[in-house]
């Protein structure tokens, strides 16, 4: 079996079937079905959450009471601040004018 692992701009092949050492075979056999079963996984995350993207952008694209205006969020230095793609809150945006509201507006 012929892996490739590519590390530091550069891509090395392995015939893991030529390493004689049998335990060592052994344990590179399993560490490259355990990585094989890890991409099945991430693949099935990225399916499962681009789909769950899609549902949701189908439930609220007719939600106009939901629609904000957005302008860039910026941090405590007034520079912009960057959206953490891992997460489907966009970190970078706010919402354009602040809803201003006190207590007595909210109690009528």
């Amino acid at each position: 079996m012929i892996i490739t692992i590519d590390n530091d701009n550069k891509s090395t092949s392995y015939e893991v079937n030529n390493i004689t050492d049998d335990a060592v075979k052994q344990e590179a056999t399993i560490i490259v079905q355990k990585v094989g079963n890890l991409q099945v996984i991430i693949e099935a995350l990225d399916f499962a959450s681009r789909t769950h993207r899609a549902n949701l952008d189908n439930l609220l694209k007719d939600r106009e009471e939901a629609v904000v205006e957005t302008k860039r969020a910026r941090n405590n230095k007034g520079q912009f601040m960057a959206d953490d793609p891992e997460t489907i809150e966009d970190e970078s945006k706010v919402k354009a004018q602040a809803d201003v509201e006190t207590k007595d507006s909210t109690e009528s």
